[in-house]
């Protein structure tokens, strides 16, 4: 996780509905539980960035229908697409899975839900840290030759209103308040008996202990550094965009000069 998408598993159904928000180890808490599980685990982030064309694609129906779902046409057809997405996985973490969690618990009633959590200050920074990589002003231009992310503006959007609808507050600009607003929220949409808290820091112990499960011998919990991984992300996007821009301004140069030889 959070190098390489993960692949779907026939068969494979949701057991753990991951509920913490991003920036709170999501991804080494997605490694983890695929060892747990055996199986494959969606962390949003990174199928979505990482993944086929198809991932992104698909989840912005999933948030057009959501933003509608007063209407009971759109909820269903929601829950529909979502299921299928998910399908062949073990477990889903990260946002949007995080803002999802009243519908993933009506799609899986058995899958246990646990947040991870981090120090709400800690968690401030790293947000806008990571706003500060993704919402420059040249990013929808620079990502629009590349098939799939040319569609994370747009994503990003239906994204935004997601948060604003459960959180309030600013679109993009999201502190502690939204840390503790998310927090709430979960105490209240979740029966106390299927929510769990979980420190990615405190390792295998306490969700072995919250999943049943007993823990690895000789395999150390997963720890993976999520800023780096994301500034990698990123940056890679970047010249994987330009670079695709500087082929198309080379064609077409290359048309132009024949165009004015034949003329």
């Amino acid at each position: 996780m959070g190098q390489k998408a993960s692949v779907p598993q026939p068969g494979a159904q949701i057991q753990v509905i991951g509920a913490g928000l991003p920036r709170t180890g999501t991804t080494s808490f997605s490694q983890a539980l695929e060892i747990l599980l055996n199986g494959p685990v969606y962390h949003c982030g990174t199928q979505i960035s990482i993944g086929p064309p198809t991932e992104i694609k698909s989840w912005m129906p999933i948030l057009q229908n959501w933003l509608k779902q007063d209407d009971s046409t759109s909820r269903e057809k929601m829950l529909t697409l979502l299921r299928h997405r998910l399908a062949g996985y073990v477990a889903i973490t990260d946002s949007p899975g995080s803002e999802l969690v009243p519908e993933l618990m009506e799609l899986f009633p058995d899958a246990k839900v646990v947040c991870t959590t981090r120090d709400p200050i800690l968690w401030e920074r790293s947000m806008l840290h990571v706003q500060s990589l993704t919402g420059v002003w040249f990013a929808r231009v620079v990502l629009l030759p590349l098939d799939g992310l040319r569609h994370f503006i747009p994503y990003g959007y239906l994204l935004a209103a997601l948060w604003e609808r459960l959180y309030g507050g600013v679109i993009g600009q999201h502190g502690r308040e939204t840390y503790a607003s998310h927090v709430a929220w979960l105490k209240e949409v979740v029966p106390e008996d299927r929510l769990v808290f979980f420190d990615v820091k405190d390792g295998w112990g306490p969700l072995c202990e919250a999943l049943n499960l007993e823990a690895p011998v000789d395999v150390p919990f997963p720890r993976i550094n999520d800023s780096e991984a994301i500034e990698r992300s990123v940056n890679r996007h970047f010249r994987r965009g330009l670079t695709r821009w500087a082929c198309i301004f080379a064609v077409f140069g290359v048309g132009v000069a024949a165009f004015r030889a034949w003329r």
